[in-house]
This record gives C-alpha cells, sequence and structure tokens, in this order.
C-alpha cells in the first residue's frame, strides 16, 4: 500500500507533508516534534479539528479505525480502564478473546484480573490482542516498547513478527529508537520538521545513510544502547 500523499495543515503552516510505501512493515522515524505523533493521528481520524488534513491513498483496502486498521499505543499502563476486569474491555466473543489470548501467549485466568495487577508486559500483551480483534490489515505501533524493560521489549517484538506472518496484516512502527525498529521492519522511513529525508530497505540505510540527521539518529541510538549495557 502507498500513502501517497499526507498533507497536514494549521491555519497557513504545513506541519506534515510526506509519502511513504508499506510493503510489508515500515519504520517512520524521527525526533520528538517530527510529525509522527500527527501522521498516527490522521491515520486514526483522531486529528484536532483545528487541521486540515489531505490524505491520497493507494491499497486494496480502505483505511478504517478499528476495522482494517488497528493501533497499539505507548503506555499499556494507562491504555486500559483500571476499574474494569480484562474481560471486560473486550468487544468480541468469549471463545474469540481465549484464542487471542493463547496467540499472544497470556493465561486465561488473567482475564478475570484488573490491568493494575498485570506487569507491562502482559498489558501490552492484551492490546495487542485487542488490536487483532478485528483482523486488521494495518496495524500501526506508536513505540510499543518503550515503556518495558530491554527482556520484555525484545519478547513483544518477537511476537509481532510472529503475529504478523499468521495474521498477515501490514505494520506502521512509529518510533525514535531505530534499534527497536530494524529488529522488525524491513523499510524504513526517515522524517524532519513533517518532511521525509530517507527512507528505502532498513539495512541499506542503517549501513549506508545519506542524509546528516539519518546519521545523527543512526549514531545517538547505538550509543545509548551501549550506555544502557
Amino acid at each position: 500500500m502507498k500513502i501517497q500523499k499526507l498533507s497536514i495543515r494549521h491555519h497557513e503552516r504545513t506541519l506534515v507533508d510526506i509519502a511513504f510505501s508499506i510493503r510489508s512493515s515500515l519504520a517512520l522515524v524521527g525526533q520528538s516534534g517530527s510529525g509522527k505523533s500527527l501522521t498516527l493521528k490522521a491515520l486514526l481520524e483522531m486529528l484536532p479539528s483545528n487541521m486540515d488534513l489531505e490524505l491520497e491513498v493507494e491499497s486494496d483496502f480502505e483505511l478504517k479505525a478499528g476495522k482494517t486498521l488497528s493501533f497499539v499505543p505507548q503506555n499499556p499502563f494507562t491504555a486500559l480502564s483500571p476499574l474494569t476486569k480484562i474481560k471486560k474491555q473486550f468487544f468480541t466473543s468469549s471463545q474469540n478473546v481465549e484464542e487471542l489470548f493463547a496467540k499472544v501467549g497470556l493465561e486465561l485466568e488473567l482475564l478475570e484480573r484488573f490491568s493494575p495487577e498485570l506487569s507491562g508486559g502482559q498489558l501490552q500483551r492484551v492490546i495487542i490482542a485487542m488490536a487483532l480483534e478485528s483482523k486488521p490489515k494495518l496495524l500501526l505501533l506508536d513505540e510499543p516498547t518503550t515503556a518495558l524493560d530491554f527482556e520484555t521489549r525484545v519478547l513483544i517484538l518477537e511476537l509481532l513478527k510472529k503475529l504478523q506472518k499468521e495474521f498477515d496484516f501490514r505494520i506502521l512502527f512509529v518510533t525514535h529508537d531505530i534499534i527497536a525498529a530494524s529488529s522488525l521492519c524491513q523499510d524504513i522511513c526517515v522524517i524532519k520538521e513533517g518532511k521525509v529525508v530517507e527512507s528505502g530497505p532498513m539495512q541499506s540505510v542503517l549501513e549506508n545513510p545519506h542524509a546528516n540527521y539519518t546519521k545523527t539518529l543512526i549514531e545517538a541510538n547505538f550509543a545509548n544502547r551501549k550506555f544502557r549495557e
């Protein structure tokens, strides 16, 4: 599928003006303020009413949030109601919920618990299961591992790879974490101040980045990893 044009304007100012293709999995990478979050909101039909959107899509399915398009947010700790049992926060049948729990590797007894009783990794798996309820064609990931420890991040990324093969959905991974993105995504699109500065196959861009901005992001990511280790 291709996003041939995604342009967001606020009054007379253009905030985002980008285009990209999603063959299988694409990482949309940039620092804070680059336009990543606005792009997500545009695709989810969640832009503020004072912003104008121009969206041209070439795809074999219609983009529709909650149907062909599902979303996994950044922070699993705030994504669910703390006052409602997990099982009551699904909209599908009990049998489907149990099947989805098996797919994401969760025990059924967690369905009787409340979200504060679950770990970050368990919560993110619940949210991924919820995102798969509608059997989406495109899964939007908003920094889905940022709030998790390193080991859990690796497990979640491996789970997403497995689920993509099984459910056959495309992935748009919005992140500033190139290392995480490189373990999941086939391609990368780097944006700065609402514009694409570089795009291409992930490995090719990592090994031979052309834009100075991309080089800086890559160096910062790998420096941070060494610091954490």
